[in-house]
C-alpha cells in the first residue's frame, strides 16, 4: 500500500498506525520466528551493537519483531541488557532497568511485561538513558528516508529528547518487520531521529 499523502484524502498518523499494526499482527508464528532470527543475525554484525556493553531492548507485544534472541549473546559477551519501564511520577517517560532471569516482572497498564517498579526504583538496577550504549526500540512503521512512526504515546520521544542536544548519548536503532516499510511517512517535529533502522530484510542509516 502506498501511504504518500493525497491532498484530497490525507492519511493521518492514526490511520497509518492502525494499518501497519494490522500488517505485523497478520504474520503467523513461523513468519514471526524467522523474521526475528534474521533481525538478530543482522544486529550482531552491526559495529555499535557488537561493541556495546549496555544495551536496552524490549519484550515484543502486539506483533512487534522480537529482539530477545540477542539476550544469550549479550550475556555471553559480558554485556548488560535493560528493559524500558514506565517511570512513576513522571508521565509518559521511561526508566531502563537491568534485566536478567531473576528480574521480578509485572504487567503494566498497557498489558506489557516489565520489571517491577519497586525493583527498578533502586538506582543500582537502572542505567540512565544517556549512559546506555545502544537502545533498540520498536517501530510501527518506517520509510526509506529513515522516518519512523511509533505507537503514539511519545514515551521514547520524551525520554530521549536529550539526544537533540550536545553531550553523551546512546545509539538509537529502530526495529521492525520489513512489511512495516512504506514509501513515505508524515514527520512530526517531536520525533527523535534514529541512527539506524533495522528490519528482517534491510539496514537503513538516515
Amino acid at each position: 500500500m502506498n501511504f504518500m499523502q493525497d491532498p484530497a484524502a490525507p492519511i493521518t498518523r492514526r490511520e497509518l498506525r492502525r494499518e501497519l499494526r494490522q500488517r505485523r499482527r497478520e504474520l503467523d508464528p513461523r513468519e514471526q520466528g524467522a523474521a526475528s532470527r534474521r533481525l538478530c543475525r543482522t544486529l550482531r554484525r552491526l559495529p555499535e551493537v557488537f561493541r556495546a556493553r549496555h544495551v536496552a531492548l524490549y519484550l515484543p507485544n502486539d506483533g512487534e519483531i522480537d529482539p530477545t534472541p540477542l539476550l544469550p549473546w549479550l550475556a555471553k559477551r559480558g554485556a548488560r541488557a535493560y528493559l524500558p519501564v514506565l517511570r512513576p511520577l513522571a508521565p509518559n517517560t521511561l526508566w531502563f532497568v537491568h534485566y536478567h532471569g531473576d528480574t521480578p516482572m509485572v504487567t503494566n497498564r498497557f498489558g506489557i511485561s516489565e520489571p517491577d517498579t519497586r525493583h527498578g526504583a533502586h538506582r543500582a538496577r537502572r542505567q540512565a538513558a544517556w549512559a546506555l550504549d545502544v537502545i533498540l526500540l520498536p517501530l510501527v512503521g518506517f520509510d526509506d528516508d529513515g522516518q519512523r512512526i511509533g505507537m503514539g504515546g511519545g514515551f521514547y520521544d520524551r525520554t530521549l529528547a536529550f539526544t537533540r542536544r550536545p553531550g553523551p548519548r546512546p545509539r538509537l536503532i529502530g526495529l521492525a518487520h520489513d512489511c512495516q516499510r512504506v514509501e513515505r511517512l508524515p514527520v512530526a517535529p517531536w520525533d527523535v531521529p534514529l541512527d539506524a533502522i533495522v528490519s528482517d530484510r534491510r539496514v537503513l542509516r538516515p
